[in-house]
């Protein structure tokens, strides 16, 4: 892998924008299809996402249901790994397919050119190619409601990508996690773990839960439930429901004493507090907000590549843009495209698609 400065222009057969999951998946099937390509990668490492989350964070999924292609999770299959293991784990992945990496190359422009479109980056890089595959995922732009600013300025306010433990807060009043995702759910079980510290969670109590274990796991892949097309007659059932929690991340986190269920966050208060559904907050030294991301795509500067809304054109990740297309994103195929597993199905779909056009 190269991390260098280069700033001189290239030609390549197809660019990959993004090392993670669905990147290195890509990869993968491009360099057993014999095709010249490259993947830019905008942090100084592989895996640098995974180990910048939140200490606590664990994949959702057991490892014997994460591998990429060609490469089995190392250890024991049922553990649910911590973020450094899946760091570590996608280091091991690029190095062991000795993969075109180039790190440090974050990409601020894609433009059309002849025969396919000019890909310039921050670090001076500019490749012209006939294929792009990005895979930057849905997951760039944090989302923070807009009544957050009726906060007073004394209150802390961190998004969950900020967060990392709970000694970011700076004091020990009262502290509440907006959210109603898994991440929301593991954040205020580290924050009520770590003291007597009131935590309070403006969950929405419409959410589903689910259990995840080993039999679930068993009985979504077996049953082929996670592989079904979001345009399916389940799988349009499936995407018009509510992402569902960890049923035993939800009853742990109801055990604390110090932790306080709100319901949904309606407004905050100069007074430093937030409304839910139920009933508000004292005032509180901080809030953390797991509302989740929005894409940005401004680099992507394709005309009919983005609808109007900002999102991805593209059916099972092709772009009607002739060589273009995209991996990584909720429901691209399956409920499975947004989990490590998934990457490798949609990985082989796309880039097997996209060689049969040139």
């Amino acid at each position: 892998m190269n991390s260098a400065v280069d700033s001189c222009s290239s030609e390549v057969h197809t660019v990959v924008v993004g090392a993670g999951q669905a990147g290195l998946a890509a990869a993968y099937y491009l360099r057993r299809a014999g095709v010249p390509f490259v993947v830019l990668d905008e942090r100084a490492a592989v895996g640098e996402v995974w180990a910048g989350r939140y200490d606590s964070l664990r994949l959702f999924s057991p490892a014997w249901a994460s591998n990429l292609p060609g490469l089995p999770w190392p250890g024991r299959g049922r553990r649910y790994p911590t973020k450094q293991e899946a760091a570590a784990y996608l280091r091991q992945y690029a190095e062991h397919f000795r993969l075109p990496i180039e790190t440090g190359q974050r990409v601020t422009s894609v433009q059309p050119a002849p025969g396919g479109f000019l890909v310039r980056t921050a670090a001076g890089r500019r490749i012209s190619t006939r294929q792009l595959i990005v895979c930057t995922g849905p997951y760039t732009a944090p989302k923070v409601p807009a009544f957050s600013q009726s906060l007073p300025p004394a209150t802390q306010q961190l998004h969950s990508s900020q967060y990392l433990r709970p000694a970011q807060i700076s004091d020990s009043g009262p502290v509440a996690v907006v959210g109603s995702g898994n991440s929301a759910l593991q954040i205020a079980a580290d924050l009520a773990a770590a003291g007597q510290r009131e935590v309070f969670v403006a969950f929405d109590e419409k959410t589903p839960a689910m259990p995840n274990n080993t039999a679930m796991w068993v009985l979504l892949l077996g049953t082929g439930l996670l592989q079904v097309g979001r345009n399916s007659v389940v799988g349009r059932l499936l995407r018009s429901r509510p992402e569902p929690v960890v049923r035993q991340d939800l009853r742990r986190l109801r055990q604390f004493p110090n932790v306080h269920f709100i319901g949904r966050a309606l407004h905050a208060t100069a007074a430093a507090t937030l409304q839910g559904q139920r009933y508000a907050t004292p005032p509180l030294s901080a809030v953390i907000w797991a509302t989740g991301f929005g894409p940005d795509y401004s680099w992507l500067q394709v005309p009919g590549a983005l609808d109007p809304t900002g999102q991805p054109r593209h059916a099972r990740g092709l772009s009607p843009v002739p060589g273009l297309a995209f991996l990584g994103l909720p429901w691209l195929h399956s409920r499975r495209s947004a989990l490590m597993g998934g990457a490798g199905s949609d990985a082989a779909y796309v880039v097997a698609s996209l060689l049969k056009k040139t």
